[in-house]
């Protein structure tokens, strides 16, 4: 995937903004819409990229001061476990609907799903759903 930060890559001015981000989530998961998708687990890649606009930045240095990341990826990790899912557009939905809803101080979010088995010729494929308030 690239490395790149998500956000960025839509043209967005560089501004004064905290962005948190979780990239490379290794996930085994129930999603596709061939048959043997249906039959067993495969990975998915999630890169999740929260803009936290003009966020005040921690002064006491303390988790409860920003959104932890640890709980990003984890919210991501069971809504992709939560049950089969047919695209991988609906996963980088929800896991989008959820972000904005988690926080008020998420203005914008992108969250991109690859599938590295997808395609035989590519390294993956996938989707990227960028959404704001």
């Amino acid at each position: 995937m690239n490395s790149r930060p998500i956000l960025r890559r839509f043209g967005r001015k560089p501004n004064a903004s905290t962005r948190i981000f979780v990239r490379g989530l290794l996930i085994q998961a129930s999603i596709g819409v061939h048959p043997h998708e249906h039959e067993q687990t495969q990975p998915v890649i999630i890169d999740i990229e929260l803009d936290m606009g003009g966020m005040v930045l921690p002064k006491d240095d303390r988790l409860h001061e920003t959104l932890d990341y640890g709980l990003v990826a984890e919210k991501a990790e069971e809504l992709a476990l939560e049950a089969h899912v047919q695209l991988v557009e609906t996963l980088a939905e929800r896991i989008a609907d959820w972000a904005l809803s988690a926080d008020a101080r998420v203005q914008r979010v992108a969250v991109s799903i690859a599938k590295p088995q997808a395609l035989l010729k590519a390294e993956m494929a996938g989707v990227e759903v960028v959404k704001s308030r």
